[in-house]
């Protein structure tokens, strides 16, 4: 199943506190439990203006899906090519 990485343009992401964050995530899960299994959350990287997440997907469209009954921007959809890691040099 494709991966793919969503940049999320969210001012002061990085500022938000842990409640805040926490109340983001059970929107998420619960629109997620909605949408079945065929779409998974792996994690996500808040930075200052940003948050980058990262999900397992069919297509674009469903993750377009997920951020639009969850109401959280998808600015950008990026579909992973192939992963490397420090292990690749080896």
């Amino acid at each position: 199943m494709p991966k793919y990485v969503i940049e999320r343009d969210i001012p002061d992401a990085g500022k938000l506190t842990a409640e805040q964050l926490k109340g983001i995530s059970q929107t998420s899960c619960g629109v997620l439990r909605k949408m079945g299994s065929e779409i998974q959350w792996v994690n996500s990287f808040v930075t200052n203006d940003k948050i980058y997440c990262i999900y397992i997907a069919p297509d674009e469209e469903m993750i377009r899906e997920h951020a639009k009954q969850g109401g959280f921007p998808a600015n950008s959809i990026s579909k992973v090519a192939t992963i490397i890691d420090p292990t690749t040099s080896e």
